[in-house]
């Protein structure tokens, strides 16, 4: 595969003194689909409406299938973007509001027909083509809008917080139809969320933004397992925190002196040496509640007071008081009745073992205080 959009060194400014995207590179190969994740101000948003033309980097360049398309207006790029608003005329059916980009680009009437009817059967909305916007719910307004972009066939489709608008039920149902949707077309996505549980159910690639930066890029299980950063950890899912000190170091493997006893686990920044201040990050399923006597073996132990058992239906999530800082979380799988019967009950002293290949250690910075 070979790079269908490539920005280079680019850097954009408001005013002069707010920089929104700052010296960000980023390839994206043909067929990807690649999500821009990160918080509110962070650079997502700007950087796709760079790619789409809306925007004009203060420095840099945006290429388009080996092509300079940094001063290219949107209507001259091989692009299409689906808004989180929608951006539906009211006023004209489905079939129209999804031929008008046709019908502007002056593509001859014989062929917006057939076109548009491929389209609406792309998204599943055929039969709805001579109703208005009104006359449907959100999700299906949102398959319009994305019918509306693909049917001009562009090399390949932005999409700005598409799903945003929905509520929860609807919105993992149209994760589903949009990657369902790229693996049929096999186009080039580039997806802009805050979400990172959408991220991580739709995407190839995840890139993780902060002040204008990458900070990470990956496939989603890198990003969830192989946090290259605490930034990562704690944006990525749900991370339980340790702080310590290092007491020592062989290879990868890092041991640190925490809650009145050892942990162990695995350095995902080089520099730290024995003795530092440590913040340790372990996911709460990833950890795993001992019974009576069984034995820890190699792996880490703690213990602590059960505050809490929050049921999730399949899943519990136990709340554990571990002398200090914020509740320690584990999610343990309830298969059977038998299961959610016998938790341990809140006051009830509880072990833990946490295999050392499941904790990343950074180096501590003071960020993401308990």
């Amino acid at each position: 595969m070979s790079a269908i959009v490539e920005i280079q060194n680019v850097t954009k400014t408001y005013g002069g003194k707010v920089t929104a995207v700052d010296d960000l590179s980023l390839a994206v190969e043909e067929g990807e689909f690649v999500t821009l994740l990160g918080p509110s101000g962070c650079g997502k948003t700007t950087t796709l409406r760079m790619i789409a033309g809306f925007e004009i980097p203060t420095r840099g360049r945006i290429m388009l299938a080996g092509e300079d398309v940094t001063d290219l207006p949107p209507y001259h790029r091989q692009v299409n973007t689906v808004f989180q608003d929608y951006a539906l005329f009211p006023h004209m059916t489905i079939q129209e509001n999804v031929g008008y980009g046709l019908r502007v680009a002056g593509v001859p009437k014989s062929e917006v027909g057939p076109k548009v009817k491929d389209a609406l059967v792309r998204v599943g909305l055929l039969d709805k083509a001579a109703d208005r916007p009104a006359m449907l719910s959100g999700g299906q307004k949102q398959r319009v809008a994305l019918a509306r972009a693909l049917v001009r066939q562009p090399k390949v489709l932005l999409l700005d917080e598409p799903l945003s608008a929905l509520d929860a039920k609807l919105r993992e149902a149209m994760q589903v139809e949009i990657k369902h949707l790229h693996e049929q077309l096999g186009l080039t996505f580039v997806f802009v969320t805050h979400d990172q549980r959408e991220a991580l159910v739709m995407s190839d690639r995840v890139v993780v933004m902060d002040q204008g930066k990458i900070v990470q890029s990956g496939t989603p299980s890198e990003l969830y397992d192989q946090p290259a950063s605490a930034y990562v950890a704690d944006f990525i899912g749900n991370s339980n925190k340790l702080r310590g000190r290092v007491v020592d170091i062989q290879g990868r493997q890092v041991r640190v002196k925490v809650l009145g006893t050892e942990v162990s686990g695995l350095a995902r920044q080089n520099g730290i040496s024995v003795g530092d201040l440590v913040l340790m990050t372990v996911r709460p399923e990833k950890v795993q509640l001992l019974v009576e006597e069984e034995e820890a073996g190699s792996a880490s132990l703690l213990s602590g007071t059960v505050l809490d058992n929050l049921f999730h239906g399949s899943t519990c999530r136990m709340e554990i008081d571990m002398g200090e800082g914020e509740p320690f979380v584990v999610d343990l799988q309830l298969r059977t009745a038998l299961d959610q019967a016998n938790l341990a009950a809140p006051g009830s002293r509880v072990r833990l073992a946490i295999d050392p290949a499941t904790v990343s250690v950074f180096p501590d910075d003071g960020a993401f205080a308990s």
